[in-house]
C-alpha cells in the first residue's frame, strides 16, 4: 500500500529552511588608500623613474603604485610633464648651497661636487634633467648661485657668462659621461681586440685603465683643478 506524505505546514517549512547551514558571505579585503598629496605623488613617481626607467614611466603606472587611479593624480599634476617638472625641481633643490662665508672658489668646488652627487644618486632621472631648461624659479635660483660665486670673485659680465658655461660644459660632460656615457654607449661590430690595441696603439691601451668608474671622481677634481686655476679663482 502506497503511502502519501502529507506536505510541510508553512511554519514547519520555515523552520526547516532556517535549519539548514547558512554560508559565510565571503569578506572581500579592502585596500585603504593613504590620502593623496603632491609631496607622495613626487616621491613615488621619483622612485619608480629610478626602478624602471624613464621610458618606462606613465601616470598609469604612478596610479598602480600609489593604489589609485590616474585621474586622481591629476588633481595635483595636470599631466606627466607637470610631473617631471616637479621632479626637476626637487632634485636641484636637494642640492646643498654653501655658505657665504667660504671663497668663492671653495663655494663653486661643493657646488659642482654636490651637482655630481645629486646625479649619481637619480641616475634615471638626471638625463632628463640635465637637457630640461632650469628656467622655474628653483632652476633659475641654483643658476644664480653659481653665477654670484664669479661675480664675488670680481669678474666682468661676460667673463661671469663664459666660465659659467664652461664649467657647465665640464660638469655636465662629466655627470652624463658617468651615469650613461661612453662606456655604455654601443660599440663597434667590429672592435678590434685589446691584444691588437696594445700593439698598434700603445698608448690608448695605457690610458684604459684610467678610463674605468673607480678613476671618475679622481678624474672630475682634475678637471675642477684646472678650470679653477686657469680662471684665475684660485
Amino acid at each position: 500500500m502506497k503511502t502519501t506524505r502529507s506536505p510541510l505546514s508553512p511554519s514547519t517549512a520555515s523552520e526547516a529552511v532556517k535549519a539548514l547551514p547558512r554560508k559565510t558571505p565571503a569578506v572581500r579585503a579592502t585596500r585603504v588608500a593613504k590620502p593623496l598629496s603632491r609631496e607622495g605623488i613626487e616621491q613615488a613617481a621619483l622612485a619608480l623613474i629610478e626602478q624602471g626607467g624613464l621610458e618606462a614611466f606613465s601616470t598609469r603606472r604612478l596610479g598602480d603604485k600609489l593604489g589609485c587611479q590616474a585621474m586622481s593624480i591629476y588633481h595635483h599634476f595636470p599631466s606627466k610633464a607637470h610631473i617631471l617638472d616637479a621632479l626637476v625641481d626637487r632634485v636641484l633643490a636637494s642640492i646643498p648651497l654653501p655658505v657665504q662665508e667660504l671663497s668663492p672658489a671653495q663655494r663653486l668646488r661643493c657646488l659642482a661636487h654636490s651637482w655630481r652627487l645629486a646625479a649619481l644618486a637619480h641616475p634615471r632621472l638626471y638625463p632628463h634633467l640635465a637637457m630640461h631648461r632650469w628656467n622655474s624659479e628653483t632652476g633659475v635660483k641654483f643658476l644664480a648661485e653659481i653665477m654670484c660665486c664669479f661675480r664675488d670673485a670680481g669678474l666682468s659680465d661676460e667673463a661671469c657668462a663664459r666660465h659659467f658655461r664652461v664649467l657647465c660644459y665640464l660638469v655636465l660632460g662629466a655627470t652624463l659621461d658617468e651615469i650613461s656615457g661612453y662606456a655604455n654607449g654601443p660599440t663597434s661590430m667590429q672592435p678590434m681586440s685589446d691584444a691588437a690595441i696594445k700593439k698598434l696603439y700603445p698608448q690608448v691601451a695605457k690610458a684604459g685603465k684610467y678610463f674605468q668608474p673607480n678613476q671618475f671622481k679622481r678624474t672630475f677634481d682634475f678637471g675642477l683643478d684646472l678650470f679653477l686655476r686657469n680662471s684665475g679663482l684660485e
